[in-house]
């Protein structure tokens, strides 16, 4: 592969005549005037090691973030919006699923689910604390704190977020004050029904979280709920520990007949198997006699198996204390003040005019830019464009039957949507330099085992020719084939020769470079699967190849009932 880069590059730089030149020249050993050949201990010196590139996507601070007041979230309708929200609730049963209804511009935050989703990790400094913590107790709370974090931030008013597009895609990442870098990937999978799948990592700080969500809507009448499912898996790389974590659920009501407002309710369990340490929270909703201090309620406690550790109470956008049971302290676990906001990091994001056209922000900016100005009429029309075209495309896929397949996630063997290039290996500071991305995918920038020079996955740059002549046959003193008619006959063939042996190297070129490809593909795939955590069964009745002590004391308890009703029958009918 490495000598036919000279042969190619011959090829191409010179004419038709100095290149039956320089092959005569090649095939005798001769050189031409122009060349200037180092002495034969160079050439058979190792080639020095070519400075690769990296293909990096241009990123900008983001600075524009909205907050909505501490307490209860609610949105006053206008009377013209009334009218609008009422024939809404025409179109809608009670029980129906929302996902297909379209709402009015009024109620929509200008920035897509995707970003949406992306609010638990202007905090993840915090998940880079959990990996260095020795104590899994300690890293529990830690977790528990970070997860917390991830709602308060709050739009002004009652809003909901943009529905993605089918293969719409979103990119960010925020900076950490140790240099490392937390990356956010995010693609729209399915339609219908709505999935949306994302993959976190930070693998300098030794992190990384995977998952999709569902996204479900019930109407109620008064009421609504908006149903996250899915089950988040995080990996804490250099400790081998996966976590898994569920999302609480969004209410809204009053959308008859009192204030419209919305809240967080339902349990979440955050549970690492690998230590047996398990949170479990609730996020309550406001009772009906209930004030200001009933609003944005959680409870919950950290349990090692049955033993409960602590217990914690307070209001998910304000404060939360945990009460350790061992020793009876309380202190604070999480506080959404003024100096928390301070500690956010920053995020950054690709600009407007550099991004893809199905990128988020890009895709949505006209309805973004008419709801910032308050014009509803525009920001209807221009989100009427977004979905016919959803739906043309959706009529398109039907009649020719294809499948839309996603550009940046798959389906596993257990059905789980995951990252395509998901590097799930520890941080080497030996080896790796950085994290960066291109083109969506989330590289590392290594260094190179023999020389320490780095690596990345771009394509080399390709590097001087230094050596002119090709060598390609012995070179034979005792003939003068040049001076003889002969001779020209042979620099013809010889020519024609070298023309059909740089096509022939050219081809095989072609399929190594293929071939090494498919490698990089099957390697990548086999690190995946060597890093990968765990996957966690419902169904799963076998732990670390023995049963677990809960099936062991069914059955046996199952197996005294069945003999305490055999005893039972046999005397009854004796």
């Amino acid at each position: 592969m490495l000598l036919a880069n000279p042969l190619l590059r011959l090829d191409k730089h010179l004419d038709a005549d100095s290149q039956n030149e320089a092959a005569n020249a090649a095939m005798s050993g001769l050189e031409t005037d122009t060349e200037s050949d180092p002495p034969a201990e160079e050439e058979a010196a190792e080639p020095e090691p070519v400075e690769q590139p990296i293909c990096e996507t241009n990123y900008v601070p983001l600075t524009e973030e909205e907050f909505g007041a501490q307490g209860e979230q609610v949105e006053e309708l206008a009377e013209e919006n009334k009218s609008l929200m009422w024939c809404i609730v025409k179109q809608v049963r009670p029980g129906m699923d929302l996902s297909k209804v379209v709402l009015p511009t009024f109620i929509l935050e200008p920035r897509s689910f995707l970003d949406k989703l992306s609010d638990s990790y202007y905090h993840a400094d915090m998940l880079s604390r959990a990996v260095l913590e020795e104590d899994a107790f300690v890293r529990m709370k830690y977790i528990v704190q970070w997860y917390l974090s991830g709602f308060y931030k709050k739009p002004k008013g009652l809003k909901k977020p943009y529905n993605p597009i089918l293969g719409e895609m979103f990119r960010c990442y925020w900076q950490h004050p140790n240099g490392s870098r937390t990356y956010y990937i995010a693609e729209q999978v399915s339609h219908h029904p709505p999935v949306s799948a994302f993959y976190v990592t930070n693998r300098e700080d030794g992190f990384s979280i995977t998952c999709s969500i569902l996204a479900k809507s019930k109407f109620y009448g008064n009421s609504t709920s908006a149903v996250l499912e899915g089950i988040a898996t995080m990996t804490l790389l250099p400790r081998g520990e996966s976590y898994t974590l569920t999302t609480p659920y969004a209410h809204c009501k009053g959308i008859l007949m009192g204030t419209l407002s919305m809240e967080l309710g339902g349990k979440i369990n955050i549970e690492c198997e690998n230590t047996g340490y398990k949170t479990e929270l609730e996020f309550k909703l406001k009772p009906f006699l209930g004030g200001a201090d009933a609003t944005n309620v959680v409870t919950g406690k950290i349990k090692l198996g049955k033993d409960t550790l602590a217990t914690i109470q307070g209001h998910w956008d304000k404060e939360c204390r945990i009460k350790d049971m061992r020793t009876g302290d309380e202190t604070l676990l999480f506080k959404a003040d003024a100096d928390m906001r301070a500690k956010r990091l920053k995020r950054y994001m690709v600009p407007m005019e550099q991004q893809e056209p199905t990128e988020s922000q890009r895709m949505w900016h006209l309805v973004s830019e008419a709801i910032a100005r308050e014009d509803q009429v525009a920001a209807t029309e221009e989100k009427t464009v977004l979905e016919e075209a959803q739906r043309a495309a959706a009529k398109q896929r039907a009649e020719t039957e294809t499948k839309h397949m996603p550009e940046l996630f798959e389906l596993n063997s257990q059905e789980q949507w995951v990252y395509k290039y998901a590097d799930l290996r520890p941080w080497n500071p030996r080896q790796d330099i950085r994290q960066y991305e291109c083109n969506f995918k989330v590289l590392t920038e290594s260094r190179s085992k023999a020389s320490g020079a780095p690596l990345s996955n771009a394509l080399p740059k390709a590097s001087k020719a230094k050596n002119k002549s090709l060598v390609l046959a012995p070179r034979d003193t005792n003939s003068d084939s040049s001076q003889s008619p002969q001779g020209a006959v042979k620099r013809g063939i010889s020519s024609n020769s070298l023309k059909h042996l740089a096509m022939a190297v050219e081809q095989v070129n072609l399929a190594l470079e293929h071939q090494a490809r498919q490698l990089t593909d099957i390697r990548s795939r086999l690190e995946r699967m060597q890093y990968a955590p765990p996957i966690r069964s419902t169904s799963m009745l076998m732990v670390d190849g023995a049963l677990s002590q809960t099936t062991v004391i069914k059955s046996v308890l199952f197996a005294i009932i069945g003999l305490a009703c055999s005893l039972i029958l046999r005397w009854l009918f004796k």
